[in-house]
């Protein structure tokens, strides 16, 4: 009875284990001095994003605010590191308004780059269509 108890703790304490491997969090503060060249925006926001490496569901929050003028689009930029730029992979949406809530399935080469830090949060107004603020989507600590 002890060795049935122990063998299935043990079975929950590994299934624990590989379940909360299969996340990986990213972070990603938002600033036009973020952006390449850097704006005159005075907005700011944030990023947090989860990748399910089982499933390879990114699910993601995006908050924004003191754009002015309002946002007109915002999406996920890359491949790139931080100071260069690159071109959009998925658009969070036209006009968005903050919060931005959502899922995404990436493919194998997306994932790759998302986890070797080349993907960035880009939110654009009609004063800096290049880019208000951004952030480099970085594994949070």
């Amino acid at each position: 009875m002890l060795r049935r108890a122990l063998l299935l703790a043990g079975f929950a304490i590994a299934f624990a284990t590989a379940a909360s491997a299969a996340t990986v969090k990213f972070h990603a503060t938002l600033s036009p001095a973020a952006e390449f060249p850097p704006s005159r925006s005075s907005g700011s926001g944030q990023a947090n994003a989860s990748l399910d490496t089982v499933t390879h569901v990114l699910s993601y929050d995006v908050t924004f605010a003191g754009l002015s003028p309002p946002a007109t689009a915002a999406h996920f930029n890359g491949p790139a590191p931080a100071g260069q730029n690159a071109g959009v992979i998925m658009s969070l949406g036209m006009s968005p308004t903050s919060p931005i809530h959502g899922t995404t399935l990436l493919r194998p080469d997306q994932e790759q780059q998302l986890t070797s830090g080349l993907w960035y949060v880009n939110v654009i107004n009609q004063t800096s269509p290049g880019g208000a603020i951004r952030g480099q989507l970085l594994p949070a600590s």
